[in-house]
């Protein structure tokens, strides 16, 4: 039996749980840990020679709680000193050792270097069609740019690049696209692809597909889609939206407008995983250089969005 420490006697006294408190003892019985542990643990360094390693699920509980609060390594070391509630979702003590902000940097690396945040994203997924989320007959597409900084005021003086620019509307923006495919009835994200802001949506729309829709939507970013050479010979029913400019012509109470309606009203749906990733975890701005360590960011951010949307369908 430990003694308590004074941080946390006055946790336990407090009158109040707070909002950080209850999001986090949701995630902690949402995610699925044994399952990503087993897929991170052969590439986990074991103990021997040189300090010992922190547990395995202290480490990924801590990575996962730096993604929630999107705060760098230095703050979720803060994090740590500071907060009782992050250290007992993490399994520490502040009587004891805590990671330092080196040791957070070199878990999210060991991540990055074997590419597991895909593989985490896909865990997670099998998790819940495990538990009767199964991907449909129907997939939405869609992407939506996450901004990089512009500025060269940097050491290498130049900016990220793999990065690009573009133009939406009348705004030109610099960074990346993240272009997801999400299931129609159930708004699971079921696939990622991350390129360049400058690469058409229309053109990764094959890398969306999980091979066994029927019906794909797309907003009119994917018109022609089904044209390209590499969509003539899938049998998928494209149902992307129809232009601005064409649409304003329409008559408002005639057939086509309520099938654009439709259109729409299904398509909803795909913006729930970005409202999550951007505003939720706080995404909206890349925090690495290139496109790989983004990459990985974004995929475990869409893990967790498809455990709240389906924690949603559950409780509801």
């Amino acid at each position: 039996m430990h003694q308590a420490s004074f941080a946390e006697l006055e946790h336990d006294m407090k009158k109040r749980r707070t909002r950080r408190e209850q999001f986090l003892e949701k995630m902690d019985g949402l995610i699925p840990w044994s399952r990503l542990e087993a897929r991170i643990e052969p590439f986990y360094p074991k103990a021997g020679r040189g300090r010992r390693p922190y547990p395995l699920s202290s480490m990924l509980r801590v990575h996962c709680v730096q993604l929630f609060y999107n705060v760098s390594d230095p703050g979720m070391e803060d994090l740590l000193y500071e907060v009782e509630s992050v250290r007992r979702f993490a399994g520490l003590r502040l009587t004891g050792s805590l990671p330092d902000e080196t040791t957070i940097l070199n878990f999210r690396h060991l991540l990055e270097r074997h590419g597991l945040g895909g593989v985490l994203f896909e865990e997670i997924n099998g998790h819940l069609q495990a538990q009767g989320h199964r991907l449909k007959r129907g997939t939405i597409v869609d992407a939506s740019i996450i901004d990089a900084a512009s500025s060269t005021k940097n050491q290498s003086g130049e900016r990220d690049p793999e990065m690009r620019q573009t133009k939406k509307g009348n705004r030109w923006y610099f960074g990346m696209k993240a272009h997801i495919g999400v299931d129609s009835e159930s708004g699971l994200a079921h696939s990622l692809k991350a390129t360049s802001a400058n690469v058409s949506d229309v053109a990764t729309a094959p890398a969306l597909l999980h091979g066994g829709e029927e019906r794909v939507w797309g907003d009119a970013g994917y018109q022609g889609v089904g044209k390209r050479e590499e969509n003539r010979d899938k049998e998928v029913d494209w149902r992307v939206a129809m232009k601005r400019g064409r649409r304003r012509r329409l008559d408002p109470s005639g057939p086509e407008e309520a099938a654009e309606h439709r259109k729409g009203s299904v398509r909803a749906k795909v913006e729930h995983p970005f409202l999550y990733v951007k505003r939720h975890f706080g995404y909206s701005k890349v925090r690495y250089r290139g496109l790989a360590k983004n990459t990985q960011r974004i995929a475990l951010l869409l893990g967790f969005t498809n455990l709240l949307i389906a924690g949603r369908y559950a409780a509801a």
